[in-house]
């Protein structure tokens, strides 16, 4: 085979295989093509000064603790003076305990004035969640747990009322409503004393975090009878979430998160609640107690007048002349 057929061999074997590339690659265009990732830089750590930033989301209401912000640095132009420098005074163990005024994303730097302090002017009101209000009830050694219960605590709250002044009275106690937060003892917001201890003390009033509703239902049972507090365990926390999901208070969503479960968690903790109230009455402590309260005896009837004959309207008379007298005759 000379030189001249050959390359005219070549060059078809080339074309063929050009041209059955291109019929693959418009066979096989439906297929999505392979991605490449593009690396982006790593971005380097802001240079500055170091600030006081929140480590997760701080509704309004939220009183911080220690793992709640952390010193991050911070491009120097963007500081403001309003912002807990690293190095400066006040010391941040001093910031736990004090309640945040408005909500602060987590990441976000903390100004000095979204946190509100134990003593300041308005730090209760702060502490109050949206649509929350605080009533205060008086409480001694029995009803106020001896007083080892303090601010930040949960408490359950019964009512003990008694129908009747004899011994055979209707005697019974429920339980109305069920995990009420605790803002204040006596004059006290914060769990601890000046000195930082936290000492257990008989106290005669506690102020608690309701709703408007159960604020009026809290004002009648102080007229109807004796309140008591008793401490909730904070393992009941999951037990709550589970019968609200089982009673179709709480929606879970349908692909939530660890964090939105555990946030919703918190909210539910967060809700006092009076339904499925439970109860005791005497009978179940003594037989020789009432099961149920008294009837009411029934009204006395009004009595019913005699029945008289009303008075009859005059009949006409006329004068008739006999003899020598006049006689009546009536008609």
């Amino acid at each position: 085979m000379d030189k001249k057929k050959s390359a005219l061999l070549v060059g078809a074997l080339v074309f063929a295989m050009g041209t059955a590339l291109v019929a693959r690659g418009l066979f096989f265009s439906g297929q999505p093509a392979t991605l490449v990732e593009a690396q982006l830089p790593m971005q380097k750590p802001a240079k500055g000064p170091k600030i006081l930033v929140a480590t997760r989301d701080l509704p309004a209401g939220t009183i911080i603790g220690p793992d709640a912000f952390r010193f991050q640095p911070w491009p120097a132009d963007m500081i403001d003076n309003a912002y807990f420098k690293d190095g400066q005074a006040p010391d941040t163990s001093a910031l736990a305990g004090q309640v945040v005024r408005l909500t602060i994303a987590a990441g976000q730097p903390i100004p000095r004035t979204s946190l509100v302090k134990p003593g300041d002017r308005g730090f209760l009101a702060a502490a109050l969640g949206p649509g929350m209000r605080a009533i205060t009830v008086g409480v001694s050694a029995e009803s106020g747990v001896a007083g080892f219960v303090f601010p930040g605590d949960r408490v359950d709250m019964v009512l003990t009322q008694s129908i009747g002044a004899d011994e055979t009275a209707f005697r019974a106690s429920e339980t109305i409503i069920r995990n009420l937060r605790i803002l204040a003892i006596d004059q006290q917001n914060t769990p601890t004393d000046a000195d930082g201890n936290r000492n257990a003390k008989v106290s005669q009033t506690v102020t608690l975090e309701v709703t408007p509703r159960l604020a009026e239902k809290i004002t009648v049972a102080q007229a109807l009878g004796s309140l008591s507090l008793t401490l909730r365990s904070m393992a009941d926390t999951p037990a709550e979430l589970e019968r609200a999901i089982a009673q179709g208070n709480v929606t879970l969503p349908q692909k939530g998160s660890a964090a939105s479960e555990t946030r919703l968690a918190l909210d539910m903790a967060a809700q006092p609640s009076d339904t499925n109230p439970t109860y005791v009455t005497g009978a179940d402590v003594s037989r020789f107690l009432r099961r149920s309260p008294p009837r009411a005896a029934p009204p006395p009837r009004a009595a019913i007048p005699a029945r008289t004959t009303p008075a009859q309207p005059p009949r006409p008379s006329l004068r008739i002349w006999r003899a020598s007298a006049p006689e009546a005759v009536a008609f």
